[in-house]
């Protein structure tokens, strides 16, 4: 028997955070949760697998309109024409109370229920698939808990859309644990939500195994689904396959000393070439960290230093290279290397910022300032997986240790030669 688990697919969800600009890859990055769903139906077919399965998310939301639906309808549809059946939960994207509108799917599409776990038994394979999904978006009650004991002389399979016992970055929704999933009995955990591929547990097979299709800065790497297979003595393989059709890459290099704009350019180039030949030459959206880079090897001019990069992605990546952003970070400078004077002025201006950043009375201050500014904020930046809340404590420090380094890559002009 073989299966793929799919989750997060987020049909139509934007790219976010990608500026468009003369030479970037639009065409290549346009609808690209699309073409990752794509891929996920040729996999299926290529591999003949019995069935699909998805944990949640397959929408980004409710359908700004129908076409959605019809494109997903049509892609079921090759599913139904090679004889796979699919079998999904929503999730907190997907809940029942957000999607407004709905068309009918193929025959071979099964959604689970959202009042109560049901259980779907395939009796030519020996499978029972155990499922519920989301009634509404924020789902506080550990769903697995209701789910039934494993069906005996059969291979059981939970899937489910939640946070485990929680994970970085991802809100606590279906919260359970990993000994709630095996006190059930089932041969393999079909999990969604999480955005990283993981594999919580070998025995039994509890898998995470991430999102199709990275969408922003903060999901990096490569991106698919796990195609499992299962051994007539019950034996299971998990392998991870690719799907996405651009990538992001979050580069940090260190230590550069850049003695002018052609050196920095020089560096940036052999750092982004290799990126993008380490990604298979996808198409990449890079966002690229220097520290060290001095103040006298880059433009006044933000826009010129900005087209200069730019330029050099192109040529890097032959026109498949996005740079998303590049951040120009300082260390914490060494008074040595200043006149007593300027060390003096440049420690005073730190030591100040790293006090704003302990005072809790000014960053209250500050929070009451920012709340407003936060309800103005669109859903896509409020809500979400990785929620913007601009008057918390650790968004506000965040933002003045973004200061620090920026400070001090402008004011640090000086540079001690090796």
């Amino acid at each position: 028997m073989k299966f793929i688990h799919a989750a997060d697919i987020h049909l139509d969800s934007p790219m976010i955070g990608l500026q468009q600009y003369e030479g970037a890859p639009v065409e290549e990055v346009r609808d690209a949760p699309r073409k990752a769903l794509v891929n996920l139906i040729d996999l299926a077919a290529s591999e003949k697998v019995d069935f699909v399965l998805v944990a949640g998310d397959l929408f980004d939301g409710d359908w700004k309109d129908y076409n959605t639906g019809l494109f997903l309808s049509a892609q079921m549809a090759r599913l139904k024409d090679e004889g796979i059946a699919v079998f999904i939960v929503s999730g907190n994207h997907d809940a029942a109370s957000r999607i407004t509108k709905h068309l009918r799917m193929p025959d071979n599409v099964k959604l689970f229920s959202v009042r109560e776990p049901e259980t779907i038994f395939l009796e030519k394979l020996g499978v029972a698939i155990q499922g519920q999904g989301y009634a509404s978006r924020a789902v506080s009650d550990d769903l697995a808990a209701g789910y039934p004991k494993a069906l005996p002389h059969c291979f059981n399979i939970g899937l489910l859309h939640t946070s485990l016992d929680g994970r970085p970055g991802h809100e606590a929704y279906a919260p359970t644990s990993s000994a709630g999933l095996v006190s059930k009995g089932y041969d393999y955990w079909a999990l969604g939500h999480v955005h990283a591929r993981e594999v919580v547990r070998e025995e039994p097979r509890i898998v995470f195994p991430g999102n199709i299709q990275g969408r922003n800065i903060r999901e990096t790497g490569p991106k698919g689904c796990t195609l499992v297979t299962v051994s007539e003595n019950g034996e299971v393989r998990t392998e991870h396959r690719g799907l996405d059709v651009m990538r992001w890459a979050l580069i940090r290099v260190e230590g550069v000393k850049a003695k002018g704009l052609d050196d920095l350019c020089a560096f940036i180039s052999r750092v982004l070439q290799t990126a993008w030949k380490d990604n298979n030459r996808m198409p990449l959206a890079v966002r690229l960290e220097v520290e060290g880079a001095a103040r006298k090897a880059m433009p006044e001019d933000p826009e010129q230093l900005r087209g200069e990069l730019r330029a050099v992605a192109y040529q890097a990546g032959e026109g498949g290279i996005w740079l998303e952003k590049i951040r120009f970070l300082q260390s914490s400078p060494d008074d040595a290397f200043l006149p007593s004077s300027e060390g003096q002025a440049f420690s005073v201006l730190l030591e100040t910022i790293e006090g704003l950043k302990g005072d809790k009375e000014l960053i209250a201050q500050a929070a009451q300032a920012l709340r407003s500014l936060n309800e103005k904020l669109p859903f896509e930046l409020k809500g979400g997986e990785e929620p913007i809340r601009l008057e918390e404590a650790e968004t506000i420090k965040a933002a003045a240790e973004d200061v620090r380094r920026y400070l001090a890559s402008r004011l640090l002009s000086k540079e001690v030669e090796p």
